[in-house]
């Protein structure tokens, strides 16, 4: 569309000019191409305000959209989270059940044994005994051996009733957990539903905005335009990291860091990306909701959607040192939480209207950007 516009622009001024030195007779017949050509223009010109203007409602709707998809995707996260917590519980509460069993056969053993054991000494008598007057020695030593026998089968059997109470309560809470487990599980479908519909309004909206792209010249301004409006974004940043005094940086961090998550590299640090456009960061294969980790501790200075660049966050590690992650599903951490190295900060996926699942990643030192393989084995 651009290509055309500026072939009709060329055919003008090359009219103009015939028009100029042509005999008067000529004149007329040079002056309705001229108008015609002009008509095109303005044409072609009111063609590409429109597929602008489409392309911006388009890039809102994607906008919205990853949005909601990444909603749902920390819904979902925390959900699984939920059921891993009340599962681990359950086996837990099981195991203890398990113990308790054993324990309460255990006791039941002992007060049969003790029981059998006052039947064969004729603990019947123990009344007679009582209530006679007599006071031999031999009468005082049955009687406190028949005491010493109550008391033990007493005890026996407040701790028998103590382990009942307490099987009772686990396999009620255990009922309790396997109740909820199974809410938590109708929700987990619920949140997968939503997430999927989610996805499937975004697939719609990039296959709509692909057809808006029309040519490798589009393809360059387009990505001329995103890479323009992150570095002022990152010089915003940049500004607000100077203010920073407690963080000590990367500088004596080289070779180092772990990467912020296992996967392929894709696109190098200064590869070619489009036109004379080069890579500021490294493109990096991911799995659709894999951790993201911070490569060091920071404060996180950015957290929301960037045009070309999808759910971002970036993380100020203090003496100028930023890092930058983009193309999340969700990001995990808001602007002003404090992050330790490791941590989970976002999970990975394909926002910005990427294709497939990715990472973008990058250092930026003092709001430029350097290769990060310096901090990485």
């Amino acid at each position: 569309m651009f290509a055309k516009l500026i072939t009709l622009i060329m055919q003008l001024l090359l009219l103009i000019s015939v028009v100029i030195a042509m005999p008067s007779n000529a004149y007329q017949d040079e002056k309705k191409q001229l108008d015609s050509v002009k008509s095109e223009i303005k044409t072609q010109r009111a063609t590409i305000k429109q597929i602008d203007s489409k392309k911006e409602k388009l890039e809102k709707q994607l906008r919205t959209n990853e949005l909601a998809i990444s909603e749902a995707a920390k819904a979902l996260a925390t959900t699984n989270q939920k059921k891993s917590d009340i599962k681990q519980q359950i086996n837990t509460l099981n195991a203890d059940i398990k113990k308790t069993n054993i324990q309460k056969q255990q006791q039941e053993s002992v007060l049969a044994k003790q029981l059998k054991t006052a039947y064969a000494s004729g603990q019947h008598d123990y009344l007679k005994m009582l209530l006679s007057q007599e006071a031999s020695q031999d009468t005082q030593r049955t009687l406190t051996y028949y005491q010493y026998l109550n008391e033990a089968r007493v005890t026996a059997i407040d701790s028998f009733k103590e382990t009942i109470i307490k099987l009772r309560n686990l396999e009620q809470e255990a009922q309790q957990q396997q109740a909820l487990l199974a809410e938590v599980l109708t929700q987990q479908k619920f949140e997968q539903e939503a997430l999927k519909s989610k996805q499937k309004e975004r697939k719609q909206t990039i296959a709509q905005l692909n057809k808006k792209i029309l040519s490798s010249e589009e393809k360059l301004a387009k990505l001329l335009a995103e890479e323009q409006y992150l570095a002022a974004e990152i010089q915003r940043l940049a500004e607000l990291a100077k203010r920073s005094t407690q963080m000590n940086g990367l500088a004596k961090l080289k070779k180092k860091l772990k990467w912020p998550l296992k996967g392929r590299i894709m696109k190098n640090f200064g590869a070619r990306k489009q036109g004379y456009l080069k890579w500021k960061g490294i493109l990096m294969r991911a799995n659709l909701g894999q951790t993201v980790n911070a490569i060091h501790g920071g404060k996180v200075l950015f957290s929301d959607w960037l045009k070309g660049y999808g759910l971002v966050t970036v993380v100020d590690h203090g003496k100028g040192y930023m890092s930058l992650y983009g193309h999340n599903q969700a990001l995990l951490k808001s602007v002003g939480d404090t992050v330790e190295s490791g941590e989970a900060i976002a999970l990975a996926g394909q926002s910005g209207g990427q294709a497939n699942p990715s990472l973008y990643f990058e250092i930026r030192y003092q709001g430029k950007a350097v290769n990060p393989r310096s901090w990485f084995n």
